[in-house]
C-alpha cells in the first residue's frame, strides 16, 4: 500500500514502525539517554524509538522538545524518520535540526492503518512524500 504526505524534513528511510495513537511530548516524555518513551501516560510507555519509523498524532509541549530530537540523533538514539498526522513547530524544528525525515498530512490516517512492526519505506524527497506499507508477516 501506498500513500502520499506532505514532506516536512526531506530524506529516505526503511524500518519497522512504532505506533503511538496520541500526540508525544519529547520533553519530559522521551529520555534522550535511552531512546524510551518515560511518560507513563503515553500508550507507547515504555517502549523504544530508536531505529524505528515513529507515527504519531503530532507533538505536544514544551519547546526544548525540538533539542531533545537533535540529543537523540546525537547519541545514535533517534528514529529513523517521524511520521505524524499534523506537525507543528518543535517537531519540525527538531527534526531539521538532526536531519532525520519528518512528514505529515498523510492522505490516510496512518493511525488506522499502520501497526507496530510494520515495514515502512519513507521517500521524502520531494514535496509530497510517498510511504509504503508492507504489514508485518505479509
Amino acid at each position: 500500500m501506498k500513500i502520499k504526505a506532505r514532506t516536512i524534513v526531506p530524506g529516505k528511510a526503511i524500518g519497522e514502525a512504532l505506533v503511538i495513537n496520541d500526540s508525544l511530548s519529547f520533553y519530559g516524555g522521551v529520555d534522550p539517554n535511552t531512546g524510551k518513551i518515560i511518560d507513563r501516560h503515553s500508550p507507547a510507555y515504555g517502549k523504544i524509538i530508536s531505529g524505528k519509523i515513529l507515527i504519531f498524532e503530532g507533538g505536544r509541549g514544551s519547546t526544548v522538545g525540538s533539542y531533545v530530537i537533535y540529543s537523540l540523533k546525537k547519541n545514535g538514539l533517534a528514529p529513523k524518520a517521524m511520521i505524524v498526522l499534523e506537525s507543528e513547530a518543535i517537531i519540525a524544528t527538531g527534526a531539521a535540526l538532526a536531519r532525520i525525515p519528518l512528514v505529515d498530512r498523510p492522505e490516510r490516517n496512518l493511525l488506522e492503518i499502520v501497526e507496530d512492526g510494520d515495514r515502512i519505506t519513507l521517500n521524502a524527497e520531494s514535496n509530497y512524500a510517498i510511504i509504503e506499507i508492507q504489514k508485518h508477516g505479509s
